[in-house]
């Protein structure tokens, strides 16, 4: 798998899934706080497969068109 994200959108995505998994925890939101780990996982592993299929790479705008290694 090639990364399609930029850090600074892993940073964004990690922290909104672990607040939507504490807020699911917690009681605060229902079941639908569980897509708190697709956001993190996709963070993790910097590849989000609906961009894959759209054709979008955030690591190009992140770092003005230069590839990220």
């Amino acid at each position: 798998m090639k990364s399609n994200m930029c850090n600074m959108e892993r940073i964004v995505r990690a922290v909104i899934g672990i607040v939507l998994i504490g807020a699911t925890l917690s009681g605060t939101i229902g079941i639908w706080g569980w897509l708190g780990l697709v956001l993190l996982a996709t963070a993790a592993f910097s590849f989000c497969p609906l961009y894959a299929m759209l054709g979008i790479d955030t690591c190009k705008a992140c770092s003005g068109g230069k590839p990220i290694n």
